[in-house]
């Protein structure tokens, strides 16, 4: 008898494994093992589950670096033992522990699919059954016997994502969440649809390995017409900073004026890490095309082209923790290192 696929499901918290208290009208996290028991069909897939909870679920609005490093820890901890993981995490933190973890495993060569659900699974309406179940399904695809899906990606209403070019953009529509800048890299149907020109290209033999210190001293600012010298200032005094996400407009485009360039060039001067992400949902920042950014350019600000901001936030702390040498940081930054920019 062939050996069997095995899933490992991790549940963080979040919509998906809550029941509403009728008493208050509250979601609140229930037993993971009343998750499963919820969903029989569960018995039906081709492979075996194995589940594991976090000690105490959480919403996701209270996610952290600590807890990213406690979802490394359970797939490093059962890499060996399973063939692919799913983890089950609210939607409004997905995106960003999505594209967190992405950084997190080095040389991944197993699924890692992150979902959730709008509606908990209890309610008559929900959309976490075809949510979880289409996510083991595509973590248990192989091809050749190798896991055909070897990245961290985001399964939500029919469509699997790069996690890490995924932003969530409703709160009350089952279709939540997109990838503004990058295809699917699978759709469900009644088949399932692999793009596999759209996956990341497969790097056998190479150790997979975590990175668990991220550095969240980073910031982010997004610029609005009216911004002045007092709020740049105030973001720039904060004390151990050491990385400023800057949503500007467009492409890229930033007020001229002299405060802004003064600000950001002794800063910059000063070892902080600014980083130019657009703040249109879709799109590429190209600085120097307009003349108001080519005094960005000037100033060697980091270029993030099409990455969101999620990615961009995580990149920027992994970056960090990890002591990139100063010289080299804006030229890594601006370097595909898991498929998060164009």
């Amino acid at each position: 008898m062939k050996n069997r696929t095995k899933i490992l499901l991790i549940y963080t918290g979040g919509t998906i494994g809550m029941m509403k208290d009728y008493g208050s009208g509250a979601l609140k996290a229930f037993d993971f093992d009343k998750l499963v028991k919820n969903i029989p069909e569960l018995s039906q897939l081709d492979c075996d589950i194995d589940a594991i909870s976090f000690d105490n679920p959480i919403d996701s609005s209270n996610m952290n670096p600590e807890y990213w490093g406690t979802m490394a820890s359970l797939i490093e901890g059962n890499y060996e033992s399973h063939d692919g993981f799913v983890v089950l995490h609210g939607s409004d933190t997905m995106s960003y522990s999505a594209s967190a973890l992405s950084f997190m495993l080095e040389h991944l060569a197993k699924p890692v699919i992150f979902t959730g659900s709008q509606l908990p699974i209890g309610d008559l309406r929900t959309d976490a059954k075809e949510n979880l179940i289409t996510s083991i399904q595509i973590a248990a695809l192989k091809k050749k016997g190798v896991p055909l899906v070897q990245e961290v990606g985001l399964y939500f209403e029919y469509k699997l994502y790069r996690a890490n070019r995924t932003t969530k953009i409703n709160a009350e529509h089952f279709q939540a969440f997109v990838s503004p800048n990058y295809p699917p890299l699978v759709e469900s149907g009644v088949f399932l649809k692999v793009y596999e020109e759209n996956l990341l290209p497969r790097r056998g033999g190479k150790q997979f390995k975590v990175h668990k210190n991220m550095n969240s001293n980073v910031a982010i600012l997004k610029l609005f017409p009216g911004i002045g010298p007092n709020v740049l200032d105030s973001i720039l005094k904060i004390e151990g900073l050491k990385g400023l996400i800057l949503e500007t407009y467009g492409a890229g485009n930033a007020p001229t004026e002299n405060w802004l360039v003064d600000s950001l060039k002794k800063a910059i001067s000063d070892g902080l890490h600014v980083v130019n992400v657009t703040q249109c949902s879709g799109g590429s920042v190209s600085i120097g095309r307009y003349e108001t950014s080519q005094h960005l350019e000037k100033l060697q600000i980091i270029n993030g082209k099409d990455i969101t901001t999620e990615a961009a936030v995580t990149k920027l702390m992994y970056l960090l923790g990890n002591g990139l040498s100063p010289k080299l940081f804006k030229t890594i930054f601006e370097t595909p290192l898991r498929g998060e920019v164009g």
